[in-house]
């Protein structure tokens, strides 16, 4: 038998020919059984799927977003006056937050005169001294406000020691934790005028006392 170079490299192209168009009909198979195109690229993919992390109008987005807070602030203030408890927010919606100001409402708070009679008191005060000319004039008006203003303390101090006790007996410690603040919460609607205070009393009014 004699061996023939040229015979051997036509053999060779041939299987070459053979392998390259295998390899052609499966990737047409590849192609026809997914989407129909071409796999994208893997820098391709990525691009498309970016997004803008900052809004094309940053103003406009800016603006669109106080608009909202307003709204909802708007919502728990009209919430607050009219004492729908289920909108207004969540920090006045706290159990023990309602349990104090259902106890504050029921009862008589001297300080929640405060305000007019101190008005009344530094007003006298100064006619008094005005047309008497007299130091004693003004001197007693505001000797009658300290002592009132020692009252009302009075009166803070014994309110939150009995409602701190029905406090920790019906929601436990957490609820006079110093976080909560329920004693400054207590004390400042306590002096503040039955009509004015927010979130509206439940009970229009006093005695309603909270289970």
């Amino acid at each position: 038998m004699t061996w023939n170079p040229k015979k051997k490299d036509e053999a060779q192209k041939s299987v070459d020919d053979a392998a390259e168009h295998a390899s052609s009909q499966n990737n047409d198979k590849g192609q026809s059984a997914g989407k129909g195109h071409p796999t994208p690229k893997r820098k391709d993919a990525q691009a498309q799927n970016l997004r803008p992390l900052v809004p094309a109008d940053r103003k406009a987005s800016a603006k669109a977003a106080k608009a909202r807070i307003r709204a909802r602030e708007d919502a728990q203030y009209e919430a607050m006056k009219n004492g729908d408890i289920n909108n207004m927010p969540k920090s006045e919606r706290l159990p023990w937050r309602v349990y104090i100001r259902d106890y504050v409402d029921a009862r008589l708070n001297i300080g929640e005169f405060f305000i007019p009679i101190a008005l009344i008191i530094m007003i006298g005060s100064m006619v008094a001294s005005a047309f008497l000319r007299n130091a004693w004039a003004s001197i007693i008006p505001m000797i009658l406000l300290y002592v009132y203003l020692g009252a009302v303390i009075i009166d803070v101090a014994v309110m939150w020691h009995k409602l701190k006790k029905k406090l920790i007996d019906k929601y436990g410690e957490a609820s006079v934790a110093k976080g909560t603040r329920s004693a400054s919460y207590a004390w400042s609607r306590a002096i503040q005028i039955r009509r004015w205070r927010l979130p509206k009393p439940r009970y229009d009014k006093r005695g309603h006392w909270p289970e």
